[in-house]
């Protein structure tokens, strides 16, 4: 028998507080990125790119969970700007690398800003010991549902 579906305080629930969080988070973003004529999109692919230098356009789609072509328009607007360019692989000419240009600096420089300033008023919240807190349980649920194999990719049924 399935059990009837309640209501659900949204305000205690930490599947809704933690989406919320994330949506302004990514509201934010939007509105900081647009100052510079830009995506949160394109930010979220330059922040990508500063932390894994040479990544393939193929793995930077699984990290940011969207398809191949969007990456590839994406990367594509950030290249006539300047910003980005793409590398053949030396072992793989099929494959593109990708690389941050000197000339994205202003741009992650507002990234970096921007992440600063979110984690300083995450930081003046919580305090130092309760973030730590929340940094590890994060992680722990993060790991937990990873290991889920409809997020994984293994298609076994669970034990």
């Amino acid at each position: 028998m399935v059990k009837p579906v309640t209501a659900v305080d949204v305000e205690s629930d930490p599947l809704f507080l933690l989406y919320d969080v994330a949506r302004l988070i990514r509201l934010r973003a939007d509105q900081r990125a647009r100052l510079m004529d830009m995506t949160r999109a394109q930010w979220v692919i330059l922040a990508w790119l500063e932390l894994r230098p040479g990544i393939s356009q193929t793995e930077l789609a699984e990290l940011v969970d969207v398809e191949p072509i969007t990456v590839a328009r994406l990367v594509d607007r950030l290249e006539s700007r300047g910003l980005v360019e793409r590398r053949h692989d030396p072992s793989d000419r099929r494959v593109r690398r990708l690389h941050v240009l000197d000339a994205a600096e202003p741009v992650l420089t507002e990234i970096r800003a921007y992440r600063a300033d979110v984690n300083d008023r995450v930081a003046k919240q919580l305090g130092p010991k309760t973030l730590q807190t929340l940094t590890r349980s994060l992680r722990s649920i993060k790991e937990e549902l990873a290991r889920d194999p409809l997020v994984s990719g293994n298609s076994e049924k669970p034990a």
